[in-house]
């Protein structure tokens, strides 16, 4: 199937899992798990993933591979990337959505290098997310910031994005799924941005909070760290299974049949099959 497109992806579906992959074994996971899901999905690459590797071509050409052969359509995007160059080089090599985050600066500069970064993902047919920066001195995401509606909207108009990660009670990295998010202020959200709203940290919400969310607003769902957690639990059960084992086929597939279930059903949750 061909490079599936943001813009139909989001429109095809009341909202749509974003996950993130550090190895090769959960890239075919994810794409793997949407299939059964006979779902769209978005597989995310970071910066952090990508200097990982050394370098953006080996994930890039291994992602953008798995999604012009999957039979759903998938949409490779760059995640959280903070480096403009990092961006120009990502559409160099076929990927057409990206998130700039430049949430770590003042809001004066976020708002003029976003705004830039925007002119040339669109010049070059590309669909662009962001995040406003730190509020109340904090970071987007940290624990009790919450996004201003006014302000949203403000960035949104003043940059040209085409979608909005918001801070509504979700934290990233997190572990347990004990997150509260603020429905009332998604849906204030929603009602108030022209673009898709973005959650991120959704490693910490459980499956109520997340189809609360996307019933509340939110289109594009985050999610890392569990699958994370998911593969090495399973890698690890492997290993104690059998503490003989050498080949990485052995204890790796197991972690990829894991992580594949937990995204059909992640899927089945962000788009209300599961209900």
């Amino acid at each position: 199937m061909p490079l599936a497109d943001m813009p139909e992806l989001l429109a095809a579906h009341r909202a749509v899992g974003a996950f993130n992959f550090i190895t090769l074994e959960v890239a075919e996971a994810i794409v793997a798990g949407a299939e059964a899901a006979s779902s769209g999905v978005i597989l995310q690459l970071s910066q952090n993933a990508i200097a990982f590797h050394g370098g953006l071509a080996p994930a890039a050409a291994a992602a953008l591979h798995l999604a012009e052969g999957a039979r759903v359509p998938v949409v490779v995007h760059l995640d959280h990337a903070t480096e403009e160059a990092l961006v120009d080089e990502a559409l160099a090599v076929g990927i057409r959505s990206v998130m700039f985050d430049a949430a770590h600066l003042d809001d004066a500069e976020n708002l003029e290098r976003t705004a830039a970064v925007a002119t040339r993902v669109h010049a070059a047919g590309g669909w662009i997310e962001a995040e406003l920066g730190e509020i109340g001195g904090k970071g987007a995401h940290s624990p009790g910031v919450r996004t201003d509606v006014a302000e949203a909207a403000r960035f949104v108009d003043a940059t040209g994005v085409d979608a909005l990660a918001v801070a509504v009670g979700s934290e990233h990295a997190m572990r347990e799924r004990s997150a509260r998010l603020d429905e009332h202020l998604i849906a204030e959200l929603a009602a108030a941005l022209p673009v898709p709203l973005v959650l991120h940290g959704s490693s910490g919400v459980a499956d109520a909070g997340i189809d609360g969310a996307v019933r509340a607003g939110m289109r594009k769902i985050n999610i890392g760290t569990h699958l994370n957690t998911v593969l090495t639990a399973a890698v690890r059960g492997e290993l104690e299974r059998d503490p003989d084992a050498i080949d990485p086929r052995r204890w790796l597939a197991p972690g990829r049949t894991a992580v594949a279930g937990e995204v059909h059903r992640l899927l089945d949750v962000i788009t209300g099959r599961g209900a």
